[in-house]
């Protein structure tokens, strides 16, 4: 077997297999959310991009595919000159590659008009029921139960519901409305579509899509209360969360409340961990990575 099949096989199974489990399990994650999700992030990239170079590596002779392995590495392309040579067996090999990588890319780009398309359904149906209050910037709909969500992309806009403005003191609605508008600055949309992009048939059973398709949505709304927190208080915040945690949000938008008010309100009030969660997290990514990558460059500086 060609030797150079190893760099990316071993990149796949770690980003895909490996390190999803012990993200999940990592305590500093949730102290650490935004650092999380670029992890999340990265191992998402990695493992594309490890799993569209596994194909090309077995139709390729080593040579050839050393040098792969090479441009794969300093994200260096071809010159058009060398691509025009090319060989069939070489373009044979590419397209395998492009066909192993259109998969996230094509599931990314679907959840983004899914979600799009449900968004704007309903901010359709809001111009009808709801009304603009300039005072708070908000759509107000007229119902009694509590609930407040918003609606990114370009139907952007946050949604609260009469209930929600009697039942919530000003501080409170404060705090619930700088959580949602942390989720349409921060584009978390995008985040949520990308782990989507993984939850078809091809990718759905790996640990990377199972486990960052419940992981990724639970962090980001962590990270838009750590972002809501820099102008209100904890108290605001966590009574707000139990006021809105029965309310109900059409799907695909961000809500305040929600099935994950209950952990994220012992957050928010739970004491900090001692230590610093960010250094914790980079130092366990570090050690990952100096176990794999002399791997990967060891296999890689053999040519042969």
């Amino acid at each position: 077997m060609n030797h150079h099949v190893l760099p990316p096989l071993g990149l796949a199974l770690v980003t895909g297999l490996v390190f999803p489990w012990l993200l999940v399990r990592a305590r500093w994650a949730q102290q650490a959310p935004r650092l999380a999700l670029a992890v999340w992030i990265a191992c998402a990239a990695v493992f594309a991009l490890a799993a569209a170079m596994l194909p090309a590596q077995l139709l390729l002779p080593a040579r050839t595919s050393h040098r792969l392995v090479d441009l794969a590495l300093t994200l260096r392309l071809p010159s058009p000159r060398r691509m025009a040579a090319g060989s069939a067996r070489e373009f044979l090999a590419a397209g395998a590659a492009l066909a192993v990588a259109a998969v996230p890319a094509t599931g990314f780009v679907r959840e983004l008009l899914r979600a799009r398309r449900a968004r704007t359904r309903h901010a359709e149906l809001l111009r009808l029921v709801g009304r603009p209050d300039p005072h708070l910037g908000v759509t107000v709909l007229e119902d009694a139960r509590p609930a407040v969500y918003c609606l990114p992309g370009r139907s952007r806009r946050v949604v609260v519901s009469s209930g929600a403005v009697e039942m919530l003191t000003a501080p409170q609605l404060a705090a619930a409305l700088a959580h949602e508008r942390a989720h349409i600055g921060g584009r978390h949309h995008l985040l949520v579509a990308a782990a989507g992009a993984y939850s078809g048939r091809v990718f759905r059973r790996l640990p990377l899509a199972r486990i960052g398709g419940r992981a990724v949505p639970l962090l980001l709304e962590m990270a838009a209360d750590d972002r809501a927190l820099r102008g209100c208080s904890p108290d605001a915040l966590a009574h707000a969360l139990y006021a809105l945690a029965a309310g109900r949000a059409p799907h695909r938008a961000f809500a305040a409340g929600g099935p994950s008010a209950a952990l994220r309100m012992s957050r928010i009030l739970a004491p900090p961990a001692p230590g610093r969660p960010v250094l914790r997290g980079l130092l366990a990514v570090a050690a990952v990575v100096s176990v794999v990558a002399p791997l990967v460059f060891a296999c890689c500086s053999v040519p042969g």
